[in-house]
């Protein structure tokens, strides 16, 4: 799986573990909900650093938390 994928499903799991809609995240974190909606759809290659660390603050965890999933483990590039 791409980092971006990983990503993308961790954000969903989060929102989902926390029954939060990605419009509430936009609207909490001050964060384009264009922006989310490609982030968790994958659309992109990429995911900026800055915006996965405005999501998870913005859900209440560390960049650290974040990453600590087993999504990660097998990120390729």
């Amino acid at each position: 799986m791409k980092l971006s994928e990983a990503v993308g499903k961790r954000v969903e799991k989060l929102l989902n573990e926390r029954n939060m809609t990605q419009y509430k995240l936009s609207k909490e974190g001050g964060i384009p909900r264009s922006t989310i909606s490609v982030t968790v759809d994958g659309k992109y290659n990429t995911v900026k650093l800055d915006t996965v660390y405005q999501i998870a603050a913005t859900l209440g965890i560390s960049l650290k938390d974040f990453f600590d999933d087993p999504l990660f483990d097998d990120v390729e590039d």
